[in-house]
Parts: C-alpha cells; structure tokens; sequence
C-alpha cells in the first residue's frame, strides 16, 4: 500500500474514534479530515463503510477501473468493485471482510481481475474501532501492473539478450575443446594455438557479459559502490589511447586536449576506466576520423561546488539521429548498427550517476557524436 493511502487511512481511523459520524455517502471533496484531497492521491483509494458501502472513490480509482465515481458511490463495495482472483471466484465473497475472524486487519497486496479481465493489484485495509471490534471501515488501495509489467517484459528482454549473446561464445569454446581432446595429435602446434587463442578470446566475451550483468543489478538496487581515490584522467585517457595504437590503430586517429589547471579528482579508477573504455569504443568503431578527448575543468552543477572535471568524447561519423538522442543511455541500446549487448551506455550513465555526475550525448562540430560526462571533484567526507 503506498504511503499516502496508510496516511489517508491513518487519519481517517483517528477522525472516527474522535466523532463517530453517522453513515453517510461521500465524496473526496467531503472528506476533508484526511488532511489531503484523494484525488490527489497517486494510488486507487476505494473507501466503503461499516455497512460496505463505498464513500470515498477517487479519482486514481475511476480511473483504473475504467467506472465513473458517480456510479461506484453509494453502492456496495462488490458492486462498486466487482473484483475476482486469478481462478475466477468472486474476491469479495471469498473473502469477506466483515466476517470471519475478528484478529484480520486486511488483504496484502495480490494480483486480482477486474471485469474484462483487466489486470490490477489490490490491498485492503480493515479500519476496527478497537482490536477485534466489528470493520468500520474497508480501505482498498489499487494500483495499475503496466509499470510492473514493463519492468517484467524489461527483464524477459534482457534474459533473452543475455542467452543469445553466450550461445555464440560458449558453443564456440566447447566445440574447440571438445575437438582437441578427441584429435589433438592431428593438428599442428599452430592450429592448437589458433584454437586455443579463439577459446581464450570467447572466454573472455563471457566474462565481459557476466561483469556488465553484475553490474546491471548493482545499479537497478542502488548498490553500485564506488571506492574514492585520487585519479588522473588525463593519463587514463592516455592509457587507453596507447592500448589502440599498440592493437593496430593509427596514432593519428586520436587528438586528446588537456585544460589546465586540472582540479584534483577523486574517483573510482576502476569505474573510470569502465566509462572511457566504452565511450572510446564506440568513437572507434561507430565513429570515423579522428576521436578527440578533451579533458578540462568546468562549472560544477552542483550547489557548493565550483568546479568539476570534464570529459568530452567526440568523433567524425555520421553521428546519432535527432529522434534516438533520448533513448541512448536505455538497455539495449544499438543504433543503426547491431553488435554487442546495448549495455554498455546504460552502465556508463550508471557509473557516471553514481559518483553524483552527468552525462549528455549531442552532435559534435564535426558531424559525429559527442558524449560529454562531468565527475565532481570533492574530496570525500572521510578525509575532509
């Protein structure tokens, strides 16, 4: 139940006990002792009295169940909400709220049907005077499943990308190793070490996807840690730079630009270079010409702060359209171009996020896409 409707609940338990008022049929408007207006509420607020008569049916209500408050309102709380569970028996009747043993204080929330067969997830509070005194009052809260199902299909879809990303890999390891076990005499000590190096690399992909998988679930429950330490970005970036020349690329792709004075910064290494190893690869190998690196010092946006470190990445391909700007940092994010697990940005804005930073994608002066992420620079607590 949410917080708003116990609040409503709250109060309204504390008004009986105070005045005892006559039954009588009500709207929102004629409730003003809950100290808030139920139409405001986020939450379906269903109120029936002692009698099971609805008095209250806010606006959230109406409209989830699809049934104006005109017509629910001084009906029968069955009538009003005429629910079943998932086998098609009558919730109502089943349950019986104003029966039954006199200890229960309600429903926990449960998935139950509306007419139609329309999908919604209810709890139920029962309002008694005193402990095992008759139900004064039912309160039910309702609430829509299209969030919880878009969170659901979310987790089908990454479940799916997760299985066909480590098909590929694994079934290349296991025919490898199943291959030299059964014929290793047959092959010559270059073709061993081709096919072991093939085994190495894909172990590693699988390795790369469980971290990101990891990491994922760290971010969604806000338990993504970050270890301080003092940090100097522009040797990262160097490091990185380095790491693609040494594998074959052109010295020459690469124009980093320090500002100085840079601030000192304290920051996760680790998760630092997470962050630029992404944003480099995508310059690499979505981008075209040259991938500049430009690290400088700017206006912080958070209050107290003056200064914060900049990282801006940019390259000179055809860039990302006008219309996927908004859904870059979302999972499985691609692009034009399929490859990869669409991860990667959303643990970057993750990671960035989690040191209280930003990050914003647009168009670079030279056509190509620009990713642009600030890291505030204040020592820790700890060390202050």
């Amino acid at each position: 139940m949410s917080v708003g409707t116990s609040g409503a609940q709250s109060a309204l338990r504390a008004h009986e006990v105070r005045s005892a008022p006559a039954p009588r049929h009500a709207g929102p408007a004629d409730l003003p002792e809950l100290g808030i207006d139920p139409d405001d509420l986020p939450d379906g607020l269903v109120i029936a009295d002692e009698r099971g008569r609805v008095i209250c049916f806010n606006a959230a209500a109406a409209r989830i169940t699809a049934t104006p408050a005109a017509e629910a309102l001084g009906h029968h709380l069955e009538r009003a909400l005429p629910l079943e569970d998932l086998e098609g028996r009558r919730w109502w009747q089943l349950t019986d709220p104003y029966g039954g043993l006199t200890i229960r204080v309600g429903q926990p929330e449960r998935n139950l049907l509306l007419p139609g067969g329309r999908e919604v997830l209810v709890t139920a509070r029962y309002v008694r005077v005193r402990p095992t005194g008759p139900v004064r009052r039912v309160v039910v809260s309702l609430r829509d499943t299209e969030g919880r199902r878009r969170t659901e299909r979310s987790h089908a879809e990454l479940i799916a990308t997760v299985a066909h990303e480590l098909r590929s890999p694994l079934t290349s390891v296991k025919g490898f190793t199943a291959t030299l076990l059964a014929k290793w005499e047959r092959f010559t000590d270059d073709q061993k070490k081709l096919m072991l190096e093939t085994v190495d690399a894909d172990a590693n992909r699988v390795t790369r996807l469980i971290a990101e998988l990891l990491d994922i679930s760290r971010i969604d429950s806000g338990r993504l840690e970050v270890r301080r330490q003092p940090v100097d970005i522009g040797a990262a970036v160097g490091r990185h730079i380095q790491a693609y020349v040494a594998s074959g690329q052109s010295a020459d792709r690469f124009l980093l630009r320090i500002g100085q004075p840079l601030p000192d910064l304290w920051a996760d290494p680790d998760k630092v270079d997470q962050v630029l190893s992404n944003l480099l690869e995508n310059a690499v190998r979505h981008g075209e010409g040259t991938v500049t690196i430009d690290v400088e010092p700017a206006p912080s946006p958070r209050e107290g702060e003056d200064v914060c470190t900049s990282v801006t990445v940019s390259d000179e391909g055809p860039g990302i359209p006008e219309e996927s700007m908004n859904r870059v940092f979302t999972r499985f994010w691609r692009g034009s171009k399929r490859g990869g697990t669409g991860l990667g940005l959303y643990i970057v804005k993750g990671i960035v996020e989690a040191h209280g930073g930003t990050i914003t994608v647009g168009r670079a002066p030279e056509g190509g896409a620009q990713f642009r992420f600030t890291l505030p620079v204040g020592t820790p607590a700890y060390l202050q």
